[in-house]
Parts: C-alpha cells; sequence; structure tokens
C-alpha cells in the first residue's frame, strides 16, 4: 500500500475551486464528513430506524490512500473525497459537496483529483457505493464515466445499494 502523503503535493485547480490533499483526520475533513453523514441520518432515517445494529462501517484510517478538500478561492472549504484501498482497487468514500455549492463543478474536480490520486498509486479500477435515495450522486458518476456493478463487499446486506466502477487508463504499476 502507498502512503497517503505520496500524493499530499498534488493540487487540482479550477477557476472556482482547488482540491489540496489532507490527511485522513484534517480537522476540515472531519467536519465536511461529519456534515455528510448528517445528511444521509435525515435521508435514510426510516431504513436506519427499522435496520439491525450492525458492526461499525467506520474506515481504518490506515487502509486510506488519499483523502481531498475541496476550497473556494477563498478558502471556503466545499468538498471532500477520500480513497481507501479495497483489496487492488480503490474504493472512493465520502465524496460529499455541501448543499450551497452543488451544481457548480465542485464534484466533478474532487472526481478527478481522486482519479489522479489513484492513477499515481497504481490502482487499474475506483469502486463505489452510494445509496437508492441519491439520485444526483449516480447522475455525476454516469457524467464522469463510471458505470454500474453489482453489489460488492461488505456492501451485500445494504439491498438498496448501486455500485459503479471506473477503469482507469494510465495507471503506474501497483506496488503492494
Amino acid at each position: 500500500m502507498a502512503p497517503e502523503s505520496m500524493v499530499h503535493t498534488s493540487m487540482i485547480h479550477t477557476s472556482m475551486i482547488h482540491i489540496e490533499s489532507v490527511e485522513w483526520d484534517d480537522p476540515v475533513a472531519v467536519t465536511l464528513r461529519d456534515a455528510m453523514a448528517a445528511e444521509m441520518r435525515l435521508r435514510y432515517a426510516d431504513r436506519l430506524a427499522t435496520r439491525p445494529p450492525t458492526p461499525d462501517r467506520g474506515i481504518e484510517a490506515e487502509t486510506v490512500a488519499y483523502t481531498g478538500v475541496a476550497y473556494t478561492a477563498d478558502r471556503l472549504p466545499v468538498g471532500h473525497a477520500a480513497l481507501r484501498w479495497l483489496g487492488d482497487d480503490l474504493e472512493l468514500k465520502r465524496l460529499y459537496v455541501l448543499p450551497a455549492h452543488r451544481g457548480r463543478g465542485v464534484s466533478a474536480a474532487l472526481l478527478t483529483a481522486v482519479e489522479h490520486a489513484a492513477r499515481h498509486l497504481g490502482a487499474g479500477r475506483i469502486v463505489l457505493q452510494t445509496g437508492d435515495r441519491q439520485p444526483d450522486a449516480e447522475r455525476v458518476y454516469a457524467r464522469t464515466g463510471y458505470t454500474r456493478i453489482p453489489i460488492f463487499p461488505p456492501y451485500e446486506a445494504l439491498t438498496h445499494s448501486r455500485c459503479f466502477q471506473k477503469i482507469l487508463a494510465g495507471a503506474d504499476a501497483h506496488v503492494s
């Protein structure tokens, strides 16, 4: 596994935002993930109330290969995305854009940054899981070249999952 520090110097710029590579436990990244969790709890509240307790589905920091935060030109953090190793693949985790900044290209910039990081890390494929109540996310993934795949482990029990992949051209050779 390649250390996250290998991609710390990468920065993706658009005219409106830039993406900075940060540590998984960066306070801004944690705040954005907390905002996402709160939004998802509301969106899926009825299912969470009726689902039996499951083991912690948290992300182990040592599996995280890249974390990116999107900032506006005036340094306002508006989005987050991370990659973690899942076997030989990298899994996109916690892609989130603050509601007031959606529709402005932030998610596309974050996806460009994670794909750049994944290639640098030698992954040939990015996989991801989202839920059926996130059609906006599904549209973003489809628009940026991700294709639907069957539900993959560890998400089999989440029958409302929607899973996607993107095969990456030009990836460096992965060194385990």
